[in-house]
């Protein structure tokens, strides 16, 4: 039986307090002095308005058996499809929702990340769109399905995105 999105949502969630750690180094900021001296302010959220993160962790090994982040730590990827056929990733960023997506690789005890980039989502549409226009419709990256029939999904190189999109990444090669 091909696992649904409760399941992955269940595996992924382990994950989240670190990831709301590393988001909170990038996304709260120390203010100008000013703001200290005259308004009691600290730390400051850098938008005021509500941001949206995406967030996807990989597992450590793959369903075939190798170690997924040896093979695809150049990659992310973004689910386009589900059987239930709900509007999956990939639409939601087109259509405009997520403002950053933060991308990693669980370690092999699965019980903390290995490998996370933290990355625009404006860069990436702005990108994305190009790429149709370059290429007569034609969607970039790399379509591939999960072994368990869970989902499809597009890969996409990071060096293939301007630089910009990457906004911060923890690497461990070990």
């Amino acid at each position: 039986m091909a696992k649904g999105w409760t399941v992955d949502k269940k595996w992924s969630d382990v994950f989240l307090p670190e990831i709301k750690q590393i988001l909170g180094l990038y996304l709260i900021g120390e203010p100008p002095i000013e703001e200290d001296q005259e308004r009691n302010t600290d730390l400051m959220v850098l938008k005021m308005d509500a941001v949206r993160v995406g967030c996807r962790v990989r597992r450590s090994i793959s369903e075939s058996g190798y170690l997924a982040f040896e093979r695809h730590s150049g990659e992310f990827t973004i689910r386009t499809g589900r059987p239930s056929g709900v509007k999956t990733e990939l639409t939601k960023i087109i259509e405009g929702w997520g403002d950053y997506f933060f991308y990693g690789f669980a370690n092999e005890d699965e019980t903390g990340l290995r490998h996370w980039s933290l990355c625009n989502l404006n860069e990436f549409r702005v990108w994305f769109v190009r790429y149709l226009a370059k290429n007569k419709g034609q969607m970039p990256g790399i379509g591939k399905d999960n072994t368990d029939g869970s989902s499809t999904f597009k890969a996409f190189e990071f060096a293939s995105l301007p630089p910009e999109f990457i906004i911060a990444k923890h690497w461990d090669k070990t």
